[in-house]
Formats: C-alpha cells, sequence, structure tokens
C-alpha cells in the first residue's frame, strides 16, 4: 500500500483536522525530515491553503482543532498546536492550548517551524538579498568560502539543496557541498 491509502485507512477517509470528507490531500508535516506516514496527514485542500496561506485563515474553521487535537497520530497535535497558536489572539484556542498536552518530542517538533513565538523572540534567517530562508531551501555561494578543519574550499555558485536552520543563530545555516556537512553563514548564499 501507498501513503495515501495508508492515511486513507487511518483517517477513515477523512481531514484529519477538520473531519471533511472532499478534496483530500496529503500535507507532509514541516519540517520534513522523516515524512512517511508518521510525518504525514491526510487533510482538506481547505485546510492545506489555510495553513499554507496565513492571510486566508478563517478563525471559524478551526474550531474543528476542539476534536482533532486529542488524535493519538503526533503529526495531527503537532499541526493542530501550530493552528492554535497561530489563531490565540483570537481568545478560544488559548483555552483549547492550555489543556493541551505534548511530549517534550513532540512540542520540539511543533516548535521547529517558528510558530507559537513571538515575532521578536523568532530567529529569521536571510540571505545576502535580504529574502527570508527556510528549511529545506536551497542555495548558491556568492563566494568562495574555505570550510574550517578542511582543505576544501566550496566554489562560488556551488548549490546547496535541502539546507537547515540554526534555531539559535540567524546568521548559521547547514547544508551539504560535496558530500560534506558544513556550517555556512547566511551571508555568502543566495536563494535559488
Amino acid at each position: 500500500m501507498g501513503l495515501l491509502e495508508d492515511l486513507q485507512n487511518r483517517s477513515g477517509n477523512q481531514c484529519e483536522l477538520s473531519g471533511a470528507a472532499d478534496d483530500l490531500v496529503i500535507y507532509e508535516v514541516p519540517p520534513v525530515s522523516t515524512g512517511g506516514l508518521d510525518g504525514s496527514i491526510l487533510i482538506s485542500a481547505t485546510c492545506k491553503n489555510q495553513i499554507e496561506n496565513p492571510e486566508t485563515m478563517d478563525s471559524n474553521h478551526w474550531r474543528c482543532l476542539n476534536d482533532s487535537m486529542w488524535s493519538e497520530h503526533d503529526a495531527v497535535k503537532v499541526v493542530a498546536w501550530r493552528m492554535l497558536n497561530r489563531l490565540k489572539s483570537e481568545g478560544w484556542p488559548q483555552d483549547l492550548l492550555d489543556m493541551m498536552y505534548l511530549d517534550d518530542e513532540v512540542l520540539a517538533w511543533a516548535k521547529a517551524t517558528g510558530e507559537g513565538q513571538d515575532a521578536t523572540d523568532m530567529v529569521v534567517h536571510r540571505d545576502s538579498n535580504g529574502v527570508v530562508l527556510e528549511n529545506g531551501d536551497s542555495v548558491v555561494l556568492v563566494k568562495d568560502l574555505k570550510v574550517k578543519g578542511s582543505s576544501m574550499v566550496a566554489k562560488q555558485g556551488t548549490a546547496v539543496r535541502r539546507i537547515s536552520l540554526d534555531r539559535e543563530n540567524a546568521e548559521y545555516i547547514e547544508g551539504k557541498v560535496d558530500g560534506q556537512q558544513i556550517v555556512i553563514l547566511t551571508k555568502y548564499v543566495k536563494k535559488l
């Protein structure tokens, strides 16, 4: 069986957030490391659109989280926690967040995208042109870089795919160059 069939069986052919039965799609919960059944959920196209485009959010649509936040599946709980945090200025989501319990590992996953943090506390990574970088983005080096602890030189124009961000420091990202995982300063990269 494929991932879609596994998710359909797990969810009973319904959106794991809203319970809708139409226009169901697979949503890989970021930051995607494992994907697969444990890292994905089956949701309606409406939910997916509102998750990916916060400006289109309809807070009444998300009252369904009152039920889905109790899911036995971590990926569903992570998305519920993120959406409740995104909506907590509405009042009612804060009550649900106060009731919600996530194991430390699941909570770390939920917080990995920066959701739920005050904008003043968030670490924002920007490339040499000021463009915001996200986990999984591809970048290109804008100058030759010597790699510390190695004789390797990462050449200008080298593409670095699927970068990961340092959540503590906005100036650092990590990526593989010639098969070696290295730390790169954001001021030396441009988003592809």
